[in-house]
């Protein structure tokens, strides 16, 4: 005799119920799917026909809003970390010894730390650095200065060409240049997808013998940041009468490296007013750095971590307030890594503190070195007995600058910069002992005073710098040339309009 199993009737209930229950929430995930996929085929759907070389980010933003307004979080400048941030900071204040490691040259006047890419051209113009010309073939620096300032560049670029872009003086294109860095320099009008602007970057890629357009969608995240943040020199012989810029990667990307290819060419930026060694200044080799880093080696771009992702209003898209992760760790360093964003600070900050102290004393000996230089000029010593001192100042200080300059660089690739500081510490050190002997050669046998230069002031001072006058030129340069420039600018953007509505 055989017995059937009966279920009871609650539970045919209960089977029942929660089948429709789940039906209904399968049914609410279609259903949002569905809406965020029209939702996000609306968004994207273009407002308007815009110019590959439209400089206006504004213009730009009407297709894309999101983006646009993340962008314009660069102008905040209320960040500071430990040592940095998007805070305008003047550097030679915080260190003065600087001021005499660059004696004779621009940055000896005038050095803040960096703001967002919203003051790009501002900062540019407000700068001692650029002088105070009072008419467009004035001032000291040249116009390729203008090169990573503004999508106006690419624009002039391609209406001017590239070498006459790269003849002349800044100021000539003072009121050319006007829009801050954005939308043009970094994107395709048509598809947004990521494109090189700037001839610069795919020139070195073709010395290198590579081709930039086979570069993946995630290497092209760090490169259009390699179109600026990089080491570059003004190269007089590529285009007679231009300062072409390049990138001087033939050798690769260490400080080794782009100094044989310096010295191979016997190139420098300038003369030291104090030691006379001919000089190397380190631009910003953020992205040569970068390379040596764990993080590359990884696979993770610049933009994973200083513009990461973000999502609004259920749509998911890269965050353009290009800025510090320690501004937002959650999104660029909690992806990856499941610390607490305290010790993940503690761990940014443990690596800057070890690179800086070595740093700082790198620094007092190539100033000791400077000042013990001109010394030995000041007893006699010939061309002869100083060139193998001036060789070594010049490779110390060029090693320093590359670590100091690389803005970063003690977080992007700690063990590289202590590497590369250590080494210079190593030949500026063999450097003071070649002083040392010539000094006792020429009959002087003290050891040569440190100078005063515990402030920006008094460092100006020692090295000869008149900074009443420099500063009261340049505030009237602001006051009455630069308000023409931006009339100027202003009616002729005005004049003409280089999108169409698709609209209309």
């Amino acid at each position: 005799m055989t017995t059937k199993s009966k279920r009871h009737p609650l539970l045919n209930w209960g089977i029942f119920l929660a089948t429709i229950v789940v039906v209904f929430l399968l049914g609410l995930l279609a259903s949002s799917i569905l809406e965020r996929r029209t939702e996000a085929a609306y968004v994207n759907v273009p407002k308007t026909d815009i110019d590959q070389f439209d400089p206006r980010n504004e213009v730009w933003g009407e297709n894309y809003p999101r983006e646009y307004q993340s962008y314009y979080g660069t102008a905040d400048t209320s960040f500071r970390t430990k040592y940095n941030g998007n805070a305008m900071i003047d550097m030679l204040e915080v260190d003065p010894r600087m001021v005499v490691l660059w004696a004779g040259y621009g940055f000896s006047k005038d050095y803040n730390q960096g703001r967002g890419h919203y003051y790009a051209v501002t900062d540019l113009r407000n700068t001692l650095r650029t002088g105070a010309p009072e008419g467009p073939k004035d001032g000291p620096m040249p116009s390729t200065c203008m090169t990573c300032k503004s999508p106006d560049v690419p624009r002039l670029m391609n209406e001017i060409g590239v070498k006459q872009f790269y003849t002349g003086k800044w100021a000539e294109l003072g009121a050319e240049v006007v829009n801050p860095i954005g939308c043009a320099d970094c994107h395709d009008a048509e598809t947004m997808n990521l494109r090189i602007s700037r001839p610069a970057l795919i020139e070195a890629f073709e010395r290198m013998g590579k081709d930039i357009t086979k570069a993946s969608h995630q290497e092209m995240r760090s490169l259009v940041c390699a179109q600026c943040h990089v080491e570059y020199y003004f190269n007089k012989e590529t285009a007679p009468g231009a300062n072409y810029l390049t990138f001087p990667w033939d050798n690769g990307f260490s400080a080794e490296a782009m100094e044989e290819y310096y010295d191979n060419m016997e190139f420098s930026d300038w003369t030291h007013a104090l030691s006379k060694a001919p000089m190397l200044k380190a631009q910003h080799p953020g992205y040569e750095i970068y390379m040596t880093g764990i993080h590359a080696q990884r696979g993770v771009s610049c933009a994973d971590c200083h513009m990461p992702y973000k999502s609004e209003g259920g749509q998911k898209f890269t965050d353009h307030k290009m800025q510090s992760p320690l501004n937002n760790i959650a999104n660029s360093c909690q992806v990856c890594h499941r610390e607490e964003a305290g010790t993940l600070m503690a761990n940014v900050y443990e690596r800057q503190d070890k690179i800086i102290e070595n740093r700082d004393k790198l620094e007092e000996l190539i100033v000791r070195a400077h000042v013990e230089a001109k010394k030995a000029w000041d007893l006699g010593a010939n061309d002869e007995q100083m060139t193998a001192i001036l060789q070594g100042i010049r490779h110390s200080q060029w090693r320093w600058d590359y670590a100091a300059a690389s803005h970063g660089g003690s977080f992007h690739s700690p063990l590289e910069t202590g590497r590369v500081i250590s080494t210079a510490i190593t030949i500026a050190q063999e450097t003071r002992i070649k002083l040392a002997r010539l000094l006792a050669e020429l009959g002087f046998n003290e050891e040569v005073p440190y100078p005063d230069i515990s402030t920006k002031a008094k460092a100006q001072e020692f090295i000869g710098l008149d900074m009443d006058k420099l500063k009261s030129e340049k505030q009237e340069f602001l006051k009455t040339v630069v308000p023409e420039w931006d009339k100027e600018a202003e009616k002729r953007e005005k004049g003409y309009d280089m999108t169409t509505s698709l609209q209309d």
